[in-house]
């Protein structure tokens, strides 16, 4: 993977409530062995063990699309816990981050650009990324627009709208926002209008529309979306495209009881994906998605948080305790 992190924006107010020192795990975690992430509680009264499982999947797309698409996936998440398993249609990615903060959420797909965010205030332990059979992952950002928008290059950009997802986003606002300031001398409010759609999805069917100028998306959830015959190909043009990024990190609450993290974490890597619905959606992305495999949060994720310290991203961990 290769990125460049100059010196790029700013501060960037988050959408959420949750705004303090970035790469800094909240007060309430502990971090042992120094892999970055939230040690389980060694009091075995703050373990949680709950008859039932809450899965959510990263509100990149439609919620309904994807509740079918997991679906096989979590019989078989049912079957290698012994738990009952249900899909949670979260709506923004603050909405997530709160709900495993609060012991709603126990195990999900966070995006990219909150992970960090995940992880640091929520307890978010991720272990896997969907890779191809090959073992390649990952996506680019990439800015596009409609043909016939006079837009050819980012710098075309001035003066006009440029639609972003959400602010935690790594591919729909803060990759693009460093780019389009330290690259193309572009500055939000001044130089172009910044507008949030909320989804990648939203992004990609407004900019189909011609509702958007221009927007900065995950090529990943494009190519998906072309491939079901949301968009057409021809509808949308690229005008940049970015170095390669991890995709979403899968992982589980940090307070789980240690053998139902266990279980968890092995439902990820002896799930069947021949011939089920997740294999049919995901292996539309480039490259495939295809299996599970294992990650470092530590290692996958440098390049986010340094995205992030270079953005003057702080995360302060209020709110649900």
């Amino acid at each position: 993977m290769r990125v460049s992190t100059g010196n790029f924006l700013g501060v960037i107010a988050l959408a959420s409530n949750l705004a303090a020192p970035a790469h800094a795990l909240d007060a309430r975690f502990k971090d042992a062995n120094g892999d970055m992430v939230a040690d389980a509680p060694t009091d075995a009264k703050e373990l949680v063990d709950p008859s039932t499982l809450i899965f959510a999947y990263t509100p990149v797309e439609d919620p309904a699309v994807y509740a079918k698409v997991w679906q096989e996936f979590l019989d078989h998440l049912s079957k290698a816990t012994g738990k009952k398993v249900q899909f949670f249609p979260v709506q923004s990615n603050a909405a997530q981050i709160e709900a495993m903060r609060a012991g709603r959420l126990h195990v999900a797909g966070f995006n990219t650009g909150s992970n960090p965010l995940a992880v640091n205030c929520a307890g978010f332990v991720p272990f896997a990324m969907m890779a191809s059979y090959k073992g390649e992952y990952g996506y680019e950002m990439e800015i596009i627009t409609y043909p016939g928008s006079g837009i050819e290059k980012p710098a075309d950009i001035k003066g006009k709208k440029m639609a972003f997802t959400s602010e935690t986003s790594n591919s729909g606002f803060k990759a693009p926002s460093a780019l389009l300031r330290d690259k193309f001398q572009l500055e939000a409010k001044k130089d172009y209008e910044p507008v949030f759609s909320g989804k990648h999805d939203n992004s990609i069917i407004g900019v189909a529309n011609k509702d958007y100028p221009a927007a900065a998306i995950a090529n990943s959830v494009m190519g998906r979306m072309i491939a079901r015959g949301v968009v057409k190909a021809e509808q949308l043009k690229s005008v940049y495209k970015s170095q390669t990024f991890p995709t979403t990190g899968y992982g589980h609450a940090y307070n789980l009881k240690p053998e139902l993290a266990e279980k968890v974490k092995q439902a990820f890597f002896t799930f069947k994906w021949e011939g089920t619905a997740l294999l049919k959606e995901f292996e539309k992305s480039q490259p495939p998605a295809q299996k599970f495999i294992p990650i470092s949060y530590k290692q996958h994720w440098q390049v986010v948080r340094d995205i992030d310290k270079a953005l003057g991203v702080n995360y302060s961990c209020k709110g649900t305790s």
